[in-house]
């Protein structure tokens, strides 16, 4: 879906599913520098020897990272915005993290738009319903409505 739109057709989006992101692998080192970044340390995310003996059977991703990917896995499949100025993360309205993610494991996503808003004048709020899938799980990781406004000059 990554063809032009301009700003004016940004409504045409409701309703519509972009297909999902290519894979994308959660490595430990990736999880240990996560945990550095927020200073959360805990165990299951950042000890292997012990988290092997948690029901996780090892370490897994934050949930918060997993949500941190959402801007870099739906890129690649989101339309480019004629005149785009910049995207702004504006928030999420819910939050889901439904499984976890266990290091090694491959995450991609889907987005369905929802609703398109024009804010002020340039200035356009997307809310979006992510799915953050892991290969091969029953459940996704994380369901997540997202919003982000877009700004066009």
């Amino acid at each position: 879906m990554n063809k032009a739109i301009s700003a004016a057709d940004l409504s045409t989006l409701v309703g519509r599913e972009t297909e999902p992101s290519s894979w994308f692998e959660i490595t430990q080192d990736r999880v240990d520098r996560f945990a550095d970044a927020t200073n959360d340390h805990q165990f299951i995310h950042v000890d292997a020897e012990k988290a092997a003996r948690t029901p996780f059977g090892g370490t897994i991703a934050h949930g918060y990272l997993s949500l941190s990917l959402i801007p870099f896995l739906t890129a690649e499949h989101a339309p480019a915005i004629e005149g785009l100025v910049m995207g702004i993360n504006y928030g999420t309205d819910r939050v889901r993290f439904l499984q976890p993610v266990r290091v090694g494991s491959r995450i991609r996503a889907h987005q369905k738009y929802l609703e398109v808003t024009e804010r002020s004048p340039g200035q356009w709020l997307i809310k979006s319903q992510v799915t953050v899938e892991i290969e091969n799980a029953p459940k996704p990781a994380l369901v997540a409505e997202t919003l982000a406004v877009f700004v066009v000059g």
